[in-house]
């Protein structure tokens, strides 16, 4: 089976799956996975197998759990499709929730946030077009202190990420939600 390239790496660019190679089959269990706290990440197309038009990330969420403050991405359009559970969804100022089977977009520059709105497991399938911002939940894995401080600010202008942090106080009242972090 084929593999991913690691994380961050460019070499020289974008570069997609070699078919020489063969197929890139990804099992329910392939592919690197973190726990970020408030979500999971499994890597199954970084955006350098995609020659960067896209990514393909996993979150199952946890029970009534927020899974990110307030925040909107300059730079890509993220769509959520629903694998089991309920998702509920910031999306401007419309609330919207998502059953399995369901589809969620989120462009651009439109102020969003997303949760698990169950008492059951939650997974989605997040496509990132373009690819390339699944590498900030690498980063943050690898060091969750990229999430304070002027470490997070800095975070944030590297992917074009404006993210209102007040946000999840409010949020976790009006829905009935835990936001929990992971420990460093």
């Amino acid at each position: 089976m084929d593999q991913p390239p690691p994380a961050g790496a460019t070499g020289g660019g974008p570069r997609r799956h070699d078919p020489a190679r063969g197929p890139r089959i990804i099992g329910p269990a392939d592919g690197k996975a973190v726990d970020l706290g408030s979500l999971g990440v499994r890597f199954m197309v970084w955006a350098e197998e995609s020659g960067g038009e896209f990514s393909l990330v996993e979150h199952p969420i946890p029970p009534r759990t927020l899974a990110a403050p307030l925040h909107r991405h300059a730079n890509e359009d993220e769509y959520s499709y629903v694998l089991e559970g309920r998702m509920g969804a910031l999306l401007g100022d419309e609330v919207v929730y998502a059953e399995k089977g369901h589809l969620v977009f989120k462009p651009r520059n439109q102020w969003h946030t997303f949760w698990n709105a169950g008492d059951e497991a939650c997974r989605i399938l997040e496509i990132i077009s373009p690819g390339g911002f699944e590498h900030l939940f690498d980063e943050v894995a690898g060091d969750p202190e990229a999430m304070v401080g002027d470490s997070a600010e800095s975070l944030d202008a590297r992917y074009g990420l404006e993210v209102d942090y007040d946000s999840v106080a409010r949020l976790c009242e009006e829905h009935g939600l835990a936001f929990p972090v992971e420990e460093g």
